[in-house]
């Protein structure tokens, strides 16, 4: 297997190297190295339940490795063209906050990047981009009072602390101006939000999320402009450590309902490709209130697959089967692949009804899959 540099080595010489576009000097990264392995000293650890402060907890955890604030959403015009869109901020420590050099706003104690997708179903295509920074000074970060998570001026900011959440990002392809509202409280993941991803201490997460945010707005998508109403999700989570060895990947999938339910469920995979016992969720209700999912009360089974360009597989539509209910998974277009300097596939989802096909809802996808090279 050939050894990659570490994502720290790789973005610092992408920030450094002054290239017009640098991302493409440097290899592909694989998302699962980052999430898994390496060293965890001076840094903070996801070990036992907390107590959650809000705002303060939108803000950034500087004590662990890695965060994201991950926002996804399904959209329609007043004429029922859809649209799916992704925008998510990544921050990743460079080094433990103990040998940090806090003696230049310059210094570069993390890398920020940014990823955003607008999928088009009606007209199959579907667009995503991609922006690297280091934090300081102002260049890239998350603040509080108001709620504020930037990358240059892909933007989120709030009303304040409340909402709504504003979303601006102006892409070369295409740009987003939406504003999101919560219609639920938010939801905390696992044990209190304690998201455990294996037995080994510390392979964890602080993880929650607001499953429902009423969404309004325009998306541009070359020169035409579209104005749209939907539903949006966002998911917050940080940690040192994830995945432990053996665990390869995950499938995540966030669902609404017409009924007004939510789901969340993450299936995480061994080196066989099979479900790992760790796989977990939350069943939501209309009012937000919230149900584990535990790995026994799900069944996944693949029914059709598609193939990128690099040889990978990523199911496009499944049957999921939880305790009574069952549903039929279908993305809205098939290659939803994000092909930029982490890969992954992640993309719009229509949910349907198993015996009639009638569709009752709508969601997101996220599937990581190991390089074959590797």
């Amino acid at each position: 297997m050939p050894h990659r540099p570490g994502l720290p080595i790789l973005l610092l010489i992408a920030l450094t190297s002054g290239c017009a576009d640098p991302i493409r000097e440097v290899p592909t990264l694989n998302l699962t190295d980052i999430l898994g392995g390496g060293t965890t000293e001076g840094y903070d650890q996801a070990t036992q339940v907390r107590r959650f402060r809000f705002p303060d907890d939108h803000g950034p955890h500087p004590g662990f490795r890695n965060e994201w604030w991950y926002f996804t959403g399904n959209v329609e015009t007043g004429k029922g063209r859809h649209f799916g869109y992704q925008v998510t901020f990544f921050r990743r420590a460079l080094s433990a906050p103990g040998a940090r050099d806090s003696g230049s706003r310059w210094a570069i104690s993390d890398v920020w990047m940014a990823h955003v997708a607008v999928t088009d179903t009606e007209a199959q295509q579907h667009r995503s981009a991609q922006r690297f920074s280091r934090s300081g000074p102002g260049l890239a970060g998350v603040s509080i009072d108001p709620v504020d998570m930037w990358l240059d001026d892909w933007q989120v900011v709030g009303d304040g602390n409340g909402f709504p959440w504003r979303v601006t990002i102006d892409a070369d392809e295409f740009s987003l101006q939406l504003s999101l509202t919560a219609t639920k409280p938010l939801v905390l993941h696992g044990d209190r939000g304690l998201s455990r991803k294996s037995a080994t201490v510390g392979n964890a997460s602080y993880y929650y999320s607001y499953s429902r945010l009423a969404t309004v707005g325009n998306i541009r998508i070359g020169e035409d402009d579209h104005t749209v109403t939907g539903n949006s999700w966002f998911d917050r989570e940080w940690s040192t450590s994830s995945l432990d060895t053996g665990q390869t990947g995950w499938d995540w999938f966030s669902l609404q309902f017409d009924s007004g339910y939510d789901l969340m469920y993450y299936q995480l995979r061994d080196q066989r490709g099979y479900a790992d016992g760790n796989s977990q969720g939350s069943w939501i209700d209309a009012r937000g209130d919230r149900t584990p999912i535990t790995a026994s009360e799900v069944k996944l089974t693949v029914l059709k697959e598609w193939r990128n360009r690099h040889g990978q597989t990523y199911p496009i539509r499944w049957r999921m089967d939880y305790l009574e209910r069952s549903w039929v998974i279908q993305a809205t277009v098939t290659d939803q692949f994000m092909d930029l300097a982490i890969p992954y596939w992640e993309g719009a989802v229509q949910i349907h009804d198993p015996e009639s096909m009638a569709p009752v809802g709508r969601g997101y996808l996220e599937m990581t899959r190991i390089d074959p090279a590797d």
